[in-house]
């Protein structure tokens, strides 16, 4: 299969939600997917939209295999997701590949659709999804790690004071970039107002995907899962972060799909700090008798501060709706370029990677089936 040419990539990407999702039923539709939406039961889209959890599905629907491919978890990097998606829609050669190993289909399109449409990482109640899959039966667990730093992580004012970054400086001086980052991104349920919150509750989100897992991954004996992420790592890298728990037998699987490259946040090997409550995590819930082995695929786009400060930009503006358009306008330009680069380059680098991850994925689901005949 030939690489994609810049001009090729940057035909499946689109500049808002509502396009992006307009595209994706398009191209699904074209493919001769089947498609169902999950309509969001409350919030409305920037523009005043509906919107929705777009699911495309193709192949048996007693496949033994499933290859799921998630976008927009957080929101904003949606849109780097999405034109992923409806590239491997239109790639003739992949979708030749899945249809001979008889393998099961699912596309989820903007899983936090709220996010991706009002250019945020969070969801309508400023919950970060990937910090949502948790057992909420149970007390929730404090973070003293991020209540050290909520009261400057998120400014008062924007731009930060000289006194707020002075704080911020002196954590770092005091105690390093990572350990901010581990402070800051691990997930919390104290703080509603703060970042990389989790919520007290499942959210809409979570619960529709749980409705999909079950629906499309029971009767799998084998699935896997590509999540597709932005923000972390150099500009157009896709790193392929192991999504599940601390085992290293699951995490030899992912190697085993997905090559020795794959990387763990609970190892060190990852750019990302060890989190909970993460999606992937749903998978183990609802199919627990599947083979199951999942990534996320993590495209890098600007330095680590400038996504940082993105994150506290973002979180200031959801703090104060009162803020005034030219401020909400210029937080908004700088969210978009932290999660997401609009240059054809960019795009042909993503695009290059989520295939071959795909394709990977194929391979081994096809593997699998073959061994456990």
């Amino acid at each position: 299969m030939m690489p994609p040419t810049a001009r090729t990539a940057a035909a499946h990407f689109r500049p808002t939600y509502a396009l992006a999702r307009a595209e994706f039923v398009n191209a699904a539709e074209a493919a001769g997917f089947t498609l169902i939406r999950f309509e969001h039961p409350s919030a409305r889209g920037a523009q005043d939209e509906s919107l929705s959890i777009d699911v495309a599905t193709q192949g048996p629907a007693t496949a033994q295999s499933s290859l799921m491919v998630l976008s927009g978890t957080h929101g904003a990097e949606g849109f780097c997701g999405s034109g992923c998606q409806i590239a491997l829609l239109r790639d003739a050669g992949f979708l030749a590949a899945a249809a001979a190993a008889g393998t099961r289909m699912v596309f989820l399109h903007a899983l936090n659709p709220y996010g991706f449409s009002h250019m945020s990482r969070t969801n309508e109640d400023n919950v970060d999804l990937n910090r949502n899959f948790i057992d909420f039966t149970v007390p929730l667990l404090s973070s003293a790690a991020y209540a050290a730093v909520h009261d400057f992580i998120v400014p008062a004012t924007w731009p930060p004071s000289p006194e707020n970054e002075a704080r911020l400086a002196e954590f770092v001086g005091k105690h390093g970039m990572a350990a901010l980052q581990a402070a800051v991104t691990g997930g919390q349920h104290d703080h509603p107002d703060g970042i990389f919150y989790g919520g007290v509750r499942p959210a809409w989100s979570n619960q529709v995907l749980r409705e999909v897992l079950r629906a499309e991954g029971r009767s799998s004996a084998a699935i896997a899962w590509i999540d597709l992420h932005t923000g972390l790592g150099p500009r157009g890298h896709g790193e392929k972060i192991f999504a599940g728990r601390d085992n290293p037998a699951e995490l030899a699987l992912a190697k085993a799909w997905w090559g020795e490259d794959v990387t763990s946040f609970s190892d060190g090997s990852s750019t990302s700090a060890p989190l909970t409550g993460v999606n992937y995590s749903a998978v183990g819930d609802e199919c627990p008798s599947a083979i199951r082995a999942g990534i996320a695929l993590e495209f890098g786009t600007l330095p680590l501060v400038e996504v940082l400060q993105a994150l506290r930009a973002s979180q200031w503006l959801i703090n104060h709706p009162e803020a005034p358009e030219d401020a909400r306008a210029a937080i908004r330009i700088q969210v978009r370029s932290a999660f997401y680069q609009d240059a054809d380059d960019w795009k042909t680098m993503v695009v290059a990677q989520a295939t071959s991850c795909a394709n990977q994925a194929l391979a081994a689901l096809a593997a699998t089936s073959a061994t456990s005949r």
